[in-house]
């Protein structure tokens, strides 16, 4: 067998090696150590580096995280009669919760302990189901008809697959038209392989199957799907923007899966080369020009991360301003440039309005709430407090065919990989 890790780092499971994009390694029968082969130069800092375990970001509301909040600190109150620590994401919520029934049965006797452990289980099962019902409840926007999206969960596969990884949203048009644009692009340019779905959010996934009735697989169970139907190669792209911590997390779990198959290969993300920077530049530029009137700063809201890939924004902001866009501004709801970084450049000229979009895939949760929500922190609201007229554009980068095709363009080489 013949693993070909393609463009992007994994791991050789039972092996404890790590794999690069420059290296492959080839099993012979019978198995035993792998042969090395090396046919570019070796990054410096790939080969043996562990390959991080970070936890699943998670989709924020911030309409929701407040119900979620006072329903888990009711049950951990109730538990423990002490106070608990705030978190703004359901998941973490949900740990605290079971972090503090744990607690309480391991504190009483033994002979109580099996009582304590189903009351702690049934107060913390009680206090997410509540919590979950308020959120959803809150939800009082229409997101779209989920009937319109292709789940792309359908057996029947063939050799070949070509299975299309994300983060995932919950907001139905969005998905469909950006995700979903992905995928239909990518199934054109390559008609003898079998686009499917896999999502990297289990909680994008559950609100979703909840609320519609519609069924993503995540990345463990997209896998195993592949298997099942006998796949042989398997391309994997995914439409993260950077090489960062969730997508190396995201290249070991397919490392899990390698002898599942006779061939894998992992396609690039979004901005990997210079000329991937490039493209995705002049492609934002060319879609907002209309707004480029001379009085308002065009400005982009990233996601962030605290790891060093955040440095994307940095280069993305260089590379406007170099190419006498000086009127584009880069900023992240999570990390740095943040959004005081943001105005205070913006307010450094003299600009009349200010146009809001996202620099992510989706136009999902943190572009309807974080940037062009109503509340008293979201990007819009800042901006109109310091006297501009605002403007947002929500729309996913997915929407834009220049930054589809370039999806497309990172899955060839994997593709063609696969054929050497």
């Amino acid at each position: 067998m013949i693993l070909k890790p393609g463009n992007l780092p994994s791991e050789c499971t039972g092996i404890g090696s790590r794999i690069t994009r420059y290296w492959s390694y080839d099993f012979p029968a019978p198995f035993d150590a792998p042969v090395l082969s090396c046919p570019f130069p070796l990054e410096e800092g790939f080969f043996n580096a562990p390959v991080p375990r970070v936890p699943e970001r998670k989709e924020h509301n911030m309409k929701s995280s407040k119900l979620i909040l006072a329903a888990v600190l009711a049950a951990a109150t109730a538990l423990t009669g002490c106070s608990a620590n705030t978190t703004s994401s359901e998941s973490t919520a949900s740990e605290s919760v079971n972090s503090s029934a744990a607690s309480t049965a391991e504190s009483v006797p033994a002979e109580d302990s099996t009582a304590s452990t189903a009351q702690a289980a049934a107060t913390a099962e009680a206090g997410t189901a509540a919590a979950t019902a308020e959120a959803e409840d809150d939800e009082d926007y229409n997101t779209g008809d989920a009937s319109l999206d292709n789940p792309r969960n359908q057996d029947g596969i063939g050799d070949n697959e070509l299975l299309v990884l994300s983060f995932g949203t919950s907001f139905n048009d969005s998905r469909r038209l950006t995700i979903g644009a992905i995928e239909n692009d990518l199934e054109t340019a390559f008609p003898d392989y079998s686009v499917r779905r896999g999502f990297t959010a289990n909680i994008v996934i559950d609100h979703v199957n909840r609320r519609d009735g519609e069924k993503i697989d995540d990345i463990g169970e997209s896998l195993d799907r592949a298997a099942a139907n006998g796949v042989k190669n398997l391309v994997v792209q995914p439409t993260h923007l950077m090489n960062g911590l969730e997508y190396d997390e995201l290249c070991g779990k397919i490392a899990d899966y390698s002898d599942a198959f006779e061939k894998v290969v992992i396609g690039d993300p979004l901005l990997t080369t210079d000329e991937d920077f490039q493209t995705v530049a002049d492609a934002i530029v060319d879609w907002t020009k209309d707004y480029d009137d001379g009085e308002t700063a065009i400005v982009f809201m990233g996601h962030g991360t605290e790891a060093e890939s955040n440095a994307v924004y940095q280069k993305m902001q260089d590379l406007l301003t170099s190419g006498g866009h000086t009127n584009y501004f880069v900023g992240t709801v999570e990390a740095a440039p943040s959004l005081d970084d943001i105005i205070a450049a913006v307010k450094a000229g003299e600009y009349k309005k200010v146009v809001l979009e996202p620099l992510m895939v989706v136009a999902g949760d943190h572009a309807n709430n974080d940037m062009a929500g109503d509340e008293d922190d979201s990007w819009k609201s800042a901006f109109e407090k310091e006297g501009y007229e605002v403007t947002c554009l929500l729309r996913g980068l997915g929407e834009n065919e220049t930054i589809r095709q370039l999806y497309v363009a990172h899955a060839q080489a994997a593709v063609n990989a696969i054929a050497q």
